[in-house]
């Protein structure tokens, strides 16, 4: 956030390189009174269900005492007195069971549900805190950091809260229980066989560090990817049009490839994590033989049953830290990732509390020697001791060249910048930062020249206007009424009650819709619902039809009488009739007075009104008026019977829909690691390394009866024998270390290499996808971002060092079966018959359940994150509507809906985890008792039944180690089915051979009985529609209602969708023949609403085209052409000035005219402007319209226009009105004609 001031001149703090672990308890802190003590009674029963292990070793040691002591000759048990003892310890071993079955149970639900709180809590207080900085903050902010902190990293945390934080909990009880008991038996054994522990400690807390750095390092590089795929998903109509994919996805491979060079270099850092613990595992198990045998030797011990006992407990301590790396870790990225909400929540808030209940209608606005420059710009002065005044109840307009400070006064009384030491804004006699900031904001009607509205009914986007007055907390029937008005003053309501929902109609996201014109209506009726003493009008008609732009502009004129209004307009036609006209230049006020007195004056105003006059031709008086009231009588009769055409102006409610099949987990990793061969030796790798650690337990069953029984020899052969055995154990150690360590080296190297390659596929496969694909609903910019950061992570999660573990399972439990069989067919049969289906049984239940719970998961979070999304991408609207707590109160509903469904469905998958964490114990018990039965007829020795019990039990264990993997493997099958999803499919005629669609001085065009209508709509935008545009001609498209399908026809020449029926063709080729890429290549397009991307000037208007292939002049040639040469050259660094993100740097205008320059430079054959002209102040327009009409020469040029002073010089104007064309002709013989143009151009004159 450099060169970011909150409204206290202060500096929001940069997240610490280091992240302090102290945020871990803040996490935890923004639980409620009951989250606090179901956190503590979680970690209770965490504790509890940990000690059930190191209990279980008591009982253990006791059995195998028990069975030594039965074959020791001359001990006078019985055969009864021993299988009595066996039950009594069986019984125990399921008491166990049951006590770590409902410990286990409520300590993962408790903190399952409080970690979802708590999560949630968090977002809301980012969500919050965003909302409660100045807008100079939020626009320093990456694109993608606000999704990506709502979502990628909430999740990030919500893993380090919940599952992993219960496994943390557990573990340590699990140690502190196994060292308890340990010294009870013998302190001296547990002392010898921990020194492994202090070696695997130091080195933890050398490695976990540099890996914490190194893991920062890959999330800023994964950051800077989400903020390129947020700029590009936000406005994918231009990146489509300019052909600009390719570069787009070029730029954010560059950024997914360092980060998965990053992630490459933490291989061997999880190679050495994971090798330690396991080494030091059986490393252990020699020394602790080995000392034990002399300790028995020295009759120190009884017998084996305390040496068992110490090594069953200090092996669950090294085996839990072999594990506990992977919460730890989990935890250690949920304090990494909570930098990013605790540097916004910690940010300095500026001061909001003041002065309020004032009448502000009485007031006049004072400006006094104000300077102004943006903190992304500081040394362009936008503002420059300008001073002014704004009369109480009276209309001023500001007028003047783009740039020259109109929005920045605006956005100066809005509050969402502050002036310091430069100037000052009065109100009445109260400095504007003397007043209370949302009182202030209450005052306000603002309407601004790009109106925003939220993914929700007609009815509440106007109620929204209501937030903060007098009307709030009316009741419904009351608010609803008030929105009529609204509407009906507005002349909304006529197209809303066509409408077959009416006010319930859904305006979609971005009120996609809804036509342009449209949503300015609603944003006219939510400014004034609530009756403003001060209107703001920025552009509140530039999207308005020629007929609606009359009878708004009239609406607006009576909606300011007696009201402070302050109005921003490039069309002079609308301001006539201010009581003030303020011209500014250069950020200062260099003209003011009427419009008869300015055109007296015969300054700027005077020529800016010469640059938009229309000719209208000789006329006879009389013959005018009456056509003049002939023409508002029609608007009104024409206004009443529009129906709405939001289908021609909008978008269809969804894709048809997908045939893509959704593949298992095993067939979608499968697919990614058959794709990735290359990358085989990785794979192999694997493979041989999980079979050596695999195969280690198998082999450590039999190294452990051995020592086992080593304890029923004495004297020389004692000890020969215990030496020879534990040296096997050691180099058993040193090879499952070295195994470990390739394992972690080789899965970390693949999954980074897969999810880098991926990643850059799945946002490769989006971005080319067909517009309608974005137009779905769930398809929105902010869900596709979030998507791109969390599902190639869930996948890499999956893929690396993880991966390993099931796989390890699988040879685990061959090995640990054959050994068993070996040794004993009758056992090993007992338990893999009766205990091991009830493993599998558990483990395939649990991964059902986990799966639904990961869906319900991603599909609430999704939908709350979509609509975070949407909020923080109209701040602005929010801010100045105030409705703050009005988004943080509903985003906060949408989070607590997430909660209780997520309760439902936790509370029966918990209890399949539970159960399958603690059905070892019962698998325990069993063993025991057969065994017993085997045992007390001689059938089998304690070497047998060891070798066995230990390869069964601990293969099941370790299978468990596959479920605990669940989690992670339904967020992966979701993810990879997601990123499957968007390939293209396998039929699509992508590889059928196209017409190059390249033409020279221009094209052709020709519809010819065209049928047209959206692909889910059943309303048909276009019947038999028919016109052709000649070669090289400059056609104009108007007409007198919105809907009426002149952007449609851009849209289709555009290709951003497919007719029905009919043919386009250009140049005699159908449309549907040409090779999209080329084509498009050779057709420019400039929208009504401009985008540009973070980088530099040059950079944005050679996005699309391949740099080399131009120099500096042609560069400069086309923005001299678009009229912002001069401009960029007063920047400190000219052409190489960075634009800001969303090019927040610019004005409106300066944007628009750089994307003219970008469409000028590609030289189009067919150049199509819809609206570009919009946002543009009179004396650019003038110089832009020449420069169209002069670089026409040569091109085929198709204009959507409102303003008609742009078209007057048109080779032909079609005027179109619902879906078809009304009238043809150049400029002077429509008028002649005096029909439906004539009529347009009558509204707009400004003389008349």
């Amino acid at each position: 956030m450099d060169n970011t001031q909150t409204e206290d001149g202060k500096q929001p703090p940069e997240p610490e390189q280091k992240p302090p672990f102290k945020n871990f308890w803040r996490i935890l802190g923004h639980g409620i009174l009951l989250d606090k003590i179901l956190m503590g009674v979680a970690a209770l029963c965490a504790a509890g269900a940990g000690t059930a292990l190191p209990l279980m070793n008591i009982v253990f040691g006791n059995v195998i005492s028990e069975f030594n002591g039965y074959f020791i000759p001359g001990s006078g048990v019985t055969k009864e007195q021993f299988l009595n003892s066996v039950n009594q310890s069986v019984l125990y071993i399921v008491y166990l069971f049951i006590g770590k079955f409902l410990l286990g149970y409520i300590s993962m639900f408790s903190l399952r549900m409080t970690g979802i709180r708590i999560s949630a809590r968090l977002r809301l207080s980012y969500l919050q805190a965003l909302f409660n900085q100045p807008i100079s903050v939020f626009d320093t902010l990456p694109p993608g950091r606000p999704t990506n902190t709502i979502t990628t990293f909430s999740n990030t945390i919500q893993a380090g809260i919940s599952d992993k934080l219960s496994t943390l909990v557990q573990s340590f009880a699990l140690v502190i229980g196994a060292y308890t008991v340990a010294f009870r038996y013998s302190w001296s054994l547990t002392l010898v066989s921990s020194s492994s522990i202090l070696f695997i400690s130091l080195l933890y807390g050398i490695l976990v560090p540099i890996y914490l750095k190194m893991q920062k390092k890959v999330e800023q590089a994964d950051e800077k990817a989400s903020s390129i795929a947020g700029e590009a998903l936000g406005s994918i109509r231009t990146i489509v049009s300019c052909c600009a994919e390719g570069r787009l996805a070029a730029r954010y491979g560059e950024w997914v490839s360092e980060a998965r060079k990053r992630g490459i270099r933490l291989a061997p850092q999880i190679g050495a994590q994971l090798a330690p613990s396991n080494f030091a595992m059986y490393a252990s198990f020699a020394l602790t033989f080995w000392f034990g045998v002399r300790q028995f030797a020295s009759n120190n011990i009884p017998d084996v049953g305390p040496v068992i006992t110490v090594i069953f407990s200090v092996l669950i301590v090294v085996s839990t830290l072999s594990f506990i790396a992977t919460p730890i870790i989990a935890i250690s990225k949920a304090v990494s990732a909570s930098t990013y909400f605790f540097e916004m929540i910690d940010a300095p808030k500026p001061k909001t509390s003041g002065l309020k209940d004032q009448d502000v209608s009485t007031m006049d606005i004072r400006f006094e020697d104000v300077n102004f420059s943006y903190p992304s710009r500081p040394n362009v002065k936008i503002v420059n001791n300008l001073t002014l005044d704004i009369q109480a109840g009276k209309i001023t307009a500001l007028v003047g060249p783009s740039g020259c400070g109109k929005s920045t006064i605006v956005a100066l009384l809005e509050r969402w910048y502050q002036i310091v030491n430069h100037g000052s804004i009065k109100i009445g006699s109260h400095n504007l930062y003397d007043l209370d900031l949302k009182w202030w904001r209450s005052q306000i009607g603002l309407v601004q020249q790009e109106p925003f509205t939220f993914n929700t009914t007609i009815y509440k986007n106007v109620a929204y206007g209501l937030v903060g007055s007098k009307w709030e907390n009316e009741t419904e029937e009351v608010k609803k009424e008030l929105v009529k008005e609204a509407c009906r003053e507005s002349f909304a309501s006529e197209y809303i009650e066509r409408l077959p929902l009416g006010y319930d109609t859904m305006v979609g996201e971005n009120g996609l819709k809804l036509s342009g014109g449209q949503r300015q209506r609603l944003a006219i009726a939510r400014s004034i619902i609530k009756r403003p003493p001060i209107l703001i009008l920025d552009e509140a008609t530039s999207s308005i039809d020629v007929r609606g732009e009359r009878i708004v502009q009239e609406a607006l004129d009576r909606v300011s009488k007696n009201r402070t209004t302050i109005t921003i307009a490039h069309r002079l036609s609308t301001i006539k009739k201010a009581d003030k006209i303020i011209v500014l230049k250069g950020g200062e006020s260099i003209e003011q007075g009427t419009h008869d007195e300015l055109l007296e004056f015969e300054g700027l105003y005077h020529s800016l009104v010469k640059n938009q006059r229309l000719e209208m031709g000789d006329q006879d008086p009389n013959i005018q008026h009456e056509a003049s009231s002939k023409s508002q009588l029609e608007d009104m009769q024409n206004l009443l019977k529009e129906v709405s055409r939001a289908d021609t102006g909008g978008v269809p409610d969804q894709e048809p829909e997908s045939t893509y099949k959704e593949r298992s987990l095993f067939a979608s990793v499968g697919l990614f690691l058959w794709e990735q061969r290359k990358l085989w030796y990785f794979d192999i790798a694997i493979v041989i390394c999980a079979a050596g650690c695999g195969s280690a337990f198998a082999i450590q069953s039999y190294l452990f009866a051995q020592l086992t029984a080593v304890f029923q020899l004495s004297g020389a052969e004692l000890i020969d024998r215990s030496e020879f055995w534990a040296l096997m154990f050691f180099i058993l150690a040193l090879c499952v270390g070295f195994f470990y360590f390739i394992l972690g080296f080789a899965s970390t190297s693949l999954s980074a290499n897969i999810c880098g390659t991926y990643r850059q596929q799945y946002f490769g496969h989006i971005i080319t996808k067909p517009i309608q694909f974005f137009d779905k609903e769930g398809n929105s910019a902010g869900s596709l971002a979030a998507r791109l950061s969390t599902d190639p992570t869930q996948l890499q999660e999956l893929v690396g060092h993880q991966m390993a573990f099931p796989l390890i399972s699988v040879f685990n439990i061959i090995g640990c079966i054959s050994v068993a069989f070996a040794f004993g067919w009758k056992l090993t049969l007992v338990a893999l018959f009766s205990a091991f289906p009830l493993i599998i049984l558990a483990m395939f239940i649990r991964v059902r359940y986990e799966v639904k719970f990961e869906k319900m998961n991603a599909a609430v979070f999704e939908s709350s994150s979509q609509f975070a999304s949407e909020a923080i991408s109209a701040f602005r609207t929010v801010t100045s509507l105030t409705l703050e707590d009005t988004i943080t109160t509903r985003y906060s509903n949408l989070l607590q809906d997430h909660v209780k469904k997520a309760f439902e469905k936790a509370k029966f998958a918990t209890l399949i985890f539970a159960a399958s964490d603690s059905i070892e114990l019962p698998c325990m018990a069993l063993c025991f008792w057969y065994g017993g039965q085997l045992l007390s007829t001689y059938e089998y020795d304690v070497l047998r039944f060891m070798v066995i019990y230990i390869a069964v039990v601990l293969g099941g264990q370790v299978a468990g180690q596959f479920g605990s993997l669940t989690p992670n493997i339904a967020q992966a099958t979701g993810a990879a089915n997601r990123i499957l999803s968007v390939r293209p499919s396998e039929n699509s005629n992508d590889g059928e051979k196209k017409i190059v669609g390249r033409f020279e001085g221009g094209a052709r065009i020709d519809f010819k009985s065209v049928n047209f209508k959206y692909p889910t709509r059943d309303v048909t935008v276009f019947k038999n529609l028919n016109f052709t545009i000649e070669k090289g001609q400059f056609a104009a498209l108007v007409g007198p209602s919105e809907g009426c399908g002149k952007s449609t026809v851009i849209g289709l020449l555009e290709k951003f969708y497919e007719y029905q029926s009919g043919t386009i063709t250009i140049d005699g080729h159908d449309l549907n023949t040409l090779d999209v890429s080329s084509y498009r290549q050779s057709v420019s397009l400039v929208s009504q609403e401009p985008a540009l991307y973070q980088g530099s000037v040059k950079d944005n208007v050679l996005l699309g085209v391949d740099p080399t292939a131009f120099t500096d002049e042609d560069v400069q040639k086309a923005c001299k052409d678009a009229n912002i040469h001069d401009f960029i050259i007063s920047l400190p660094e000219g052409y190489n000035t960075d634009v800001g993100l969303r090019g927040l740097a610019m004005s409106g205008g300066q944007k628009q005219r750089i994307c003219i320059a970008r469409a000028l430079i590609r030289n189009p054959s067919i150049l199509l402007l819809d609206e570009a002209t919009s946002s543009l102040d009179s004396e650019s327009e003038k110089h832009v319209q020449n420069a169209i009409e002069r670089t026409a020469k040569g091109r085929t040029v198709v204009v959507v226009a409102h303003r008609l002073a742009t078209v007057q010089n048109a080779d032909v104007i079609f005027v179109f009105s619902e879906g078809g064309i009304l009238e043809v002709g150049d400029h002077s013989t429509l008028l002649k004609r005096r029909g439906t143009y004539y009529q347009m151009c009558e509204s707009q004159a400004l003389d008349r």
